[in-house]
């Protein structure tokens, strides 16, 4: 009997547990208005052209050293 006790504990109550949790997290959940999804449609964008412009002047730096270091 102690054995399915602790099955019960180990395996049974963290589901449930979740289960509940994520029920509750459902139901605290709203739908963005318009004027929440711009500024979050904005702020991405932002971040993506950000991270692009990274990248791409790490590339611009990068083909010159590669050709002096290589000897291209």
């Amino acid at each position: 009997m102690a054995d399915k006790e602790g099955f019960n504990e180990v395996l049974i109550e963290p589901l449930r547990q979740f289960a509940k949790d994520s029920v509750h997290l459902v139901k605290k959940c709203t739908k963005p208005d318009r004027k929440e999804f711009s500024a979050i449609a904005r702020a991405t964008g932002v971040g993506f052209l950000i991270m692009g412009f990274i990248g791409f002047f790490v590339k611009l730096i990068h083909i010159p050293i590669n050709n002096i270091l290589v000897g291209n």
